[in-house]
């Protein structure tokens, strides 16, 4: 890395001041450009304690418009972040369109922490690299322009700096035990950092390296970078995506059609199995807890094929503390305004709870698809991006159960006509469930093709023949009880 920065080199101080002039005024006019176009800019200030990165960042935001960006200032997570998922804080903070986050510290500064304690093996590190890799390029697929800055300073420099601020009582607090312990370990921590840099430097999330010994000269570094590549962002803006191959293992499943959908229970047969299941149920929620292992639900199929009463019956079985549905809707403005996946990102529960979704994230490849919501290079690229994100909860240890719930159209019909005739279950229908039901054959072929590229071993399809609601919510029950009870021997045996 010391030969990267020996490379660059610092202008005279008279050309510095005339181009960091320039650069101010550029970003300010670009920004409004970047608000025009919808363009989401996350900028990540990475590199060793006491480079200069929050005094920097407070020069590059000076002359923005102080509505259309947010600092996060990223410290260790906190004890409800370490319950979910690696990605989970970074995700939830990513930008809206049309607007720039700059993150003080980020997942290089987390994992590389970790590295360098010992607390990641080699193993751990390179799986959280391919996630972090994951990440990156999902972003950038849908849109995103990513920078990724890493504040380089030499061991002298670096202990010089962090005497000079415990040197006062106003600014000693800038300085941490870990900058400390980092400065001692200055060249086991080069050695890291240069590794993940190594391992993450794409083309679509570059790293740039900075001589952080100057902070004007730091600052026009990191300002030119951002100049150029919101130019060129905003000139590739709408271009279609490479859609990529997929390389998670999948299961074969039938397709809608041959599903034999005469199958049924009668009352007396429901009653007794529902008792005995609900009372399973409970129990492993209690062992859930205690072994912090969370639970993803995950429900879609045809309007009015018993979706509700389905999650009604696992519901109740649940301890209301530990568990939370959510009924997805049409997204709202914040959420239509950044990555597809991140209102599913956010509602995902803690490790030890259930979250139930009555409709996903696979609204992407349906209701989103067919009636033009996004374009075709977007609902192509979900299948990857949705297999991406489900591989990031089986790796987090989560159970992760998906049903498809099946009705044939005639029975779709006969309960529409209920709905539509009885005043109580009215609010039930819609005019929108009516034309969505002349669009049967395309949705199901749509169904199909979803079933058939996202049905992975890790996070495997369930199709819930529902002609008979009782027969449908006693096989829900059971296949979820199942899937908890592997997961709890897994891990009890890891």
């Amino acid at each position: 890395m010391e030969k990267t920065i020996a490379s660059i080199t610092k202008p005279k101080d008279e050309e510095l001041k005339e181009r960091l002039s320039a650069a101010r005024e550029k970003l300010a006019t670009l920004q409004i450009k970047v608000k025009e176009a919808k363009l989401p800019v996350l900028v990540l200030f990475e590199g060793f304690g006491a480079a200069g990165k929050g005094s920097v960042l407070s020069k590059i935001i000076k002359n923005m418009d102080p509505r259309f960006f947010h600092v996060e200032t990223m410290d260790q997570p906190e004890p409800t972040e370490l319950r979910k998922p690696f990605l989970y804080r970074y995700f939830k903070r990513i930008p809206e369109n049309g607007q720039f986050t700059f993150m003080d510290g980020g997942w290089m500064e987390e994992i590389v922490r970790d590295r360098v304690h010992e607390q990641l093996d080699e193993e751990a590190f390179g799986k959280k690299i391919c996630s972090i890799k994951r990440f990156e390029r999902t972003l950038s697929d849908n849109g995103y322009t990513i920078l990724k800055f890493f504040f380089y300073i030499d061991e002298n420099e670096q202990k010089k700096r962090m005497e000079e601020l415990l040197a006062d009582e106003n600014t000693a607090w800038r300085v941490s035990e870990e900058d400390l312990w980092q400065n001692k370990k200055h060249k086991k921590c080069s050695e890291v950092y240069q590794t993940y840099m190594e391992q993450t430097n794409q083309s679509y999330a570059p790293w740039y390296a900075i001589d952080a010994k100057s902070k004007k000269w730091a600052e026009l570094q990191i300002l030119e970078r951002i100049n150029q590549n919101i130019e060129t962002a905003l000139a590739n803006s709408g271009r279609a995506v490479p859609i990529l191959p997929n390389l998670f293992p999948l299961s074969p499943i039938p397709k809608l059609a041959d599903v034999d959908l005469n199958k049924e229970l009668t009352e007396e047969e429901y009653q007794e199995k529902l008792e005995k299941l609900q009372k399973r149920l409970s129990e492993l929620h209690n062992v859930l807890y205690r072994e912090k292992i969370p639970v993803i639900i995950a429900y879609e199929g045809w309007d009015a094929a018993g979706k509700g009463g389905n999650i009604k019956r696992i519901a109740a079985a649940l301890d209301a503390r530990g568990y939370e549905v959510h009924p997805i809707a049409s997204p709202e403005p914040h959420e239509k305004n950044r990555h597809f996946l991140w209102r599913f990102w956010t509602r995902l529960p803690k490790s030890g709870h259930i979250a139930i979704f009555d409709r996903t994230w696979y609204g992407r490849v349906m209701v989103e698809r067919l009636e033009g919501f996004c374009s075709e290079n977007d609902w192509q690229r979900a299948y990857n991006e949705i297999n991406e994100f489900e591989k990031e909860l089986d790796d987090w240890g989560a159970v992760i159960v998906k049903f498809w719930v099946q009705i044939d159209k005639d029975t779709q019909l006969e309960r529409f006509t209920l709905r539509q005739n009885t005043p109580e279950k009215r609010w039930k229908i819609t005019d929108e469930d009516w034309r969505n039901r002349e669009k049967w054959d395309l949705y199901e072929d749509a169904v199909n093709e979803m079933l058939q590229k996202t049905n992975t071993t890790y996070a495997p399809w369930h199709i819930l023949e529902s002609n008979d609601k009782k027969y449908a919510r006693i096989k829900a029950l059971e296949i979820v009880i199942q899937a908890m009870e592997e997961q709890i021997k897994k891990k009890k045996n890891s």
